[in-house]
């Protein structure tokens, strides 16, 4: 059973929506879903009602700036006027929070797509006490210096601007490469997946179609750039369990090498249990590529494993 239902949220302003896959029989395990950037949790409902139908609760929202949560376009991609990237992390919390008040004694998963993986990142440094394990999916590593650049600049323009500004050349530089080594493509998110189905549901749907505002890419940054920080990700519990996962062909992280920097990194601060699983031929979103039955698969297995 699938339900829709809403709750304020952290920024005082908002309404955040969230959606919930409720299994017919017993529930064996939680999965919390972050979506990604100009994206919405509804585009889950495939792997949500797969694992709904193996015993797993599954819920998510649509964070601050996105699909439902959204009432009026101007804010689409627009986070919050103070601490936007922790009002977005408060939410996941307080969803975290309602649901295990449901089911209380049930193991509970996160799992974070793209944007959704840095949130996921730095909530497991926050939040990551009584997690039975994080999927960081999608995911890029970027170097301390062009990130300190990212921010000051938007930092600028949103002085300059104001933070519902749209930049065109933040834009570009944030995601304006992504299509390069597929082309000449066919359209320009070719890089998402190579499901030309998807890439062309994906494009008709102008949830999918906005440039994030300055004030998002702002909080964005400044979330990447907390995610990295050794003395953050020491508060990760080292008892952790942690699958990275992503296409061998995604350019967001730098086709396979950002992962493997992650990853690297977990290991370093000493958690115990972490897996990194590349796809050689997939792009960026796994859960939309061609082999995303095998993906289905290999996802619950994990679960399953530490359940």
């Amino acid at each position: 059973m699938k339900q829709e239902f809403f709750y304020p949220s952290k920024d005082g302003l908002t309404r955040i929506h969230a959606v919930e896959w409720i299994p017919e029989g017993e529930i064996r395990g939680i999965l919390q879903i972050a979506h990604g950037m100009v994206e919405f949790i509804d585009r889950y409902d495939r792997f949500a009602s797969f694992l709904a139908s193996r015993g797993f609760y599954v819920v998510g929202n649509d964070h601050l700036g996105h699909g439902k949560s959204v009432t009026n376009p101007s804010r689409l991609g627009y986070f919050a006027k103070h601490n936007g990237n922790f009002c977005v992390l408060g939410d996941m919390q307080q969803l975290r929070e309602a649901t295990r008040e449901k089911y209380p004694d049930v193991p509970y998963f996160l799992l974070g797509h793209s944007m959704g993986s840095f949130l996921a990142r730095e909530f497991i440094e926050k939040y990551g006490n009584g997690l039975a394990g994080a999927v960081i999916m999608g995911t890029a590593y970027q170097p301390a210096a062009t990130l300190d650049l990212a921010i000051g600049l938007t930092a600028a323009f949103q002085r300059a601007r104001g933070g519902h500004y749209r930049s065109e050349t933040i834009n570009n530089m944030a995601l304006g490469s992504y299509n390069a080594s597929f082309e000449p493509g066919r359209t320009k998110f070719d890089w998402l997946t190579r499901d030309e189905a998807m890439v062309d549901a994906y494009i008709a749907n102008p949830l999918n179609q906005f440039v994030f505002t300055i004030n998002g890419y702002y909080n964005l940054f400044r979330g990447l750039r907390y995610a990295e920080r050794q003395a953050n990700l020491d508060k990760i519990p080292k008892s952790l369990p942690i699958l990275v996962i992503s296409g061998g062909k995604d350019p967001v992280g730098d086709f396979g090498k950002g992962p493997k920097l992650v990853a690297e990194s977990f290991r370093k601060t000493g958690i115990w249990d972490v897996t990194l699983k590349l796809y050689p031929e997939d792009r960026h979103e796994l859960l939309n590529e061609l082999d995303r039955e095998q993906v289905d698969q290999d996802l619950l297995r994990w679960f399953e494993a530490r359940l």
